[in-house]
């Protein structure tokens, strides 16, 4: 198995590899080859998948040559996502040249934005597999088995795989993704997930709350809750968001919401720290961030996309908050939780934009200040609506322009937040190696700020206190002072 991500994101050490854990079940004779690209549910997925074709007598491998299925879970966020599918799929022909009997297939939002014509451009490919129907995956390598060619990119109005367990693939061991929503209501102009993932619907709580707890059980420390939109999280006994009027009274009684789920997550098991992402400003509510500041295992960051500061540029995209309202929503953030890390993702350079647009985006970076953040220039999907109502009538040049400042801009701020933990000591949870020295752990704060320091005695999965003594822009430097409470 080989996971890699295409976005163009800040590197640093948050983005080393971890060790791959293998379940080779008795019987099973068939190897799977899986490579994830994009978000971090596209990687959750790629764990659902493995899980349902080891009761078909696939094991996972990492090593290519060994496969009789090689599986690609792909990302349509952007042109260059895209391509690198497109590149390693010319690779992987190579492969079925020497191997004939190998079996090429394509799963994730490329697989669903392009169906049945991705066959036809990529004449390699046996199997086309859209984000909710992997669970009919035996039926159709039984095809593929066959000699047919294969595809199912059904779209479901319900969470599809709740009851599936899944194979921790790419496990340090520490830490884990659990998925709580699929699909986005919000039809922003410039994504596709509405169109590759769907309508908004949401996994039963008591799922939710059986695979933390199994997680605990099995050693994990710390879990990140996952969903396009989390805080659109809403269950009440099944079915998509958007039917929820029409649900009983009762129905509505009971109704879980996010800031209900983080607390159920948070009581279940108060020894573990809990993550979420990603979160949109138009949704997120003052009894999450409540909720945040109640439960001290609830670690003290948001990942909280703006894409533009400009409220024109915002009103194109069908963002439904403006700047003023997203600088109230930072403002109660930082009133009800001080210490609270926030995060970015931004767009430079989407259509129409003017330089007077683009100053407004870092002045609102100016005024927020974030620890980190992910950023992007403008790429024009197919089938959304900025690529049908919206010229793309930005220059690349001065795109790349305007990305390379909010690029600087970002970095200057995350040395000016790293600063800020200099001097202060932190409790952090192992995760592994140092990418850059093994005579070092990483491991990151509740802020998800990495955190560097010398080895000595401690171990993978342990919660130490950090004094911190330097910084670079992107990493915190230091010693560990002992064992924090939460061992």
């Amino acid at each position: 198995m080989s996971q890699s991500t295409t976005t163009e994101k800040m590197m640093d050490e948050s983005m080393q590899g971890s060790s791959l854990e293998l379940h080779a079940k008795a019987g099973n004779t068939r190897k799977l080859f899986i490579e994830s690209y994009g978000c971090q549910m596209n990687f959750s997925d790629s764990e659902i998948v493995a899980s349902i074709l080891a009761k078909e007598g696939f094991d996972t491998t990492q090593k290519l040559e060994e496969a009789d299925l090689v599986l690609v879970n792909t990302c349509s966020i952007r042109e260059k996502a895209e391509q690198t599918v497109r590149n390693r799929l010319v690779h992987f022909n190579r492969l079925k040249k020497e191997n004939p009997n190998v079996k090429v297939g394509v799963l994730g939002c490329m697989a669903e934005r392009l169906k049945s014509k991705f066959l036809e451009e990529e004449q390699i490919v046996d199997m086309v597999v859209g984000p909710d129907a992997y669970k009919d995956l035996p039926n159709l390598i039984q095809e593929i088995d066959e000699g047919r060619n294969a595809v199912n990119v059904i779209l479901s109005k319900d969470e599809t795989y709740g009851d599936v367990a899944p194979v921790r693939l790419n496990s340090n061991g520490v830490t884990a993704f659990v998925s709580i929503t699929r699909g986005c209501d919000n039809m922003c102009t410039f994504c596709v997930v509405p169109f590759t993932r769907g309508r908004e619907r949401s996994r039963d709580p008591k799922s939710i709350l059986e695979e933390v707890n199994d997680l605990w059980e099995r050693g994990f420390k710390e879990i990140t809750l996952l969903g396009q939109n989390v805080d659109s999280y809403l269950w009440y006994g099944g079915g998509l968001k958007k039917d929820f009027e029409k649900a009983s009274d009762m129905q509505k009684a009971t109704a879980v919401n996010f800031a209900r789920l983080l607390q159920l997550v948070a009581k279940a098991q108060p020894k573990m720290r809990i993550r979420f992402s990603t979160s949109n400003p138009q949704d997120m509510t003052l009894d999450v961030i409540e909720t945040m500041a109640k439960y001290n295992n609830i670690c003290n960051y948001i990942h909280l996309p703006v894409q533009s500061g400009s409220n024109r540029i915002l009103k194109a995209m069908n963002r439904l908050h403006t700047r003023e309202e997203y600088f109230e929503l930072i403002d109660n953030i930082k009133r009800i939780i001080p210490d609270c890390a926030i995060s970015q993702d931004m767009i430079a350079g989407f259509p129409t934009e003017t330089e007077e647009d683009h100053q407004d985006t870092l002045s609102l970076m100016e005024y927020v200040k974030y620890d980190f953040g992910f950023m992007f220039a403008y790429s024009e999907r197919p089938g959304t609506l900025a690529a049908r109502k919206l010229e793309d009538d930005i220059p690349e040049e001065t795109k790349k322009r305007r990305l390379r400042e909010i690029i600087a801009l970002q970095q200057e701020h995350g040395l000016y937040r790293t600063k800020q933990h200099v001097g202060k000591t932190e409790e952090v949870l192992i995760e592994g190696t140092s990418k850059k020295s093994d005579a070092h752990w990483m491991g990151r704060n509740s802020q998800n700020t990495v955190v560097v320091f010398p080895k000595e005695n401690y171990k993978v999965g342990e919660f130490v206190n950090v004094k911190i003594n330097d910084c670079t822009s992107a990493t915190l430097l230091g010693e560990a002072v002992g064992y924090s409470e939460n061992n």
